[in-house]
């Protein structure tokens, strides 16, 4: 019997099932090689002058609240804070996290205005395994300025 006739004798139910397992196959794989890659601090480096063409950013301002060891990757406390008056005149615009070993480097952007009253926030991350959070922040007058802290990660991740 050909392949063609065995296909053919096939029920609709059959051919829907062998169709649907050929495709879970296929997407399987697909999750399974592009859990593997992670931004590395090349990648990172890439992103912030994306952001901020050429630019040097400087370092202070940026006080980045993080564990020094987590328990678990899946629910990372971070919290950042940037020095500025947030006046009209003088305020953060906006300050950007990266992690240096997620699968990508980018991880939040958080926007602010001088109503804000405070360049202030704080979330959850979910972080691969041990690795850098960078925070860039974006000042109304043009200047950034960057701060960076390693976080070890002792289980859990998004991959690791």
């Amino acid at each position: 019997m050909s392949t063609k006739q065995a296909l053919s004798a096939l029920s609709r139910r059959e051919a829907l099932l062998l169709a649907a397992g050929a495709t879970i196959v296929a997407a399987g794989g697909v999750v399974l090689k592009s859990g593997t890659a992670h931004a590395d601090q090349k990648m990172v480096d890439e992103a912030v002058m994306k952001l901020i063409g050429d630019k040097k950013p400087a370092e202070g301002k940026i006080t980045l609240e993080l564990p020094q060891i987590a328990e678990n990757g899946n629910t990372v406390p971070v919290g950042v804070t940037v020095d500025s008056p947030m006046t009209a005149d003088n305020y953060v615009k906006v300050v950007h996290l990266f992690a240096d070993g997620n699968p990508a480097p980018e991880v939040a952007s958080l926007h602010f205005t001088p109503m804000s009253g405070k360049a202030s926030a704080s979330t959850r991350i979910r972080l691969a395994g041990t690795q850098n959070i960078v925070a860039v922040a974006e000042m109304s007058d043009g200047s950034v300025f960057r701060a960076q802290q390693e976080v070890k990660v002792t289980i859990g991740g998004c991959g690791g």
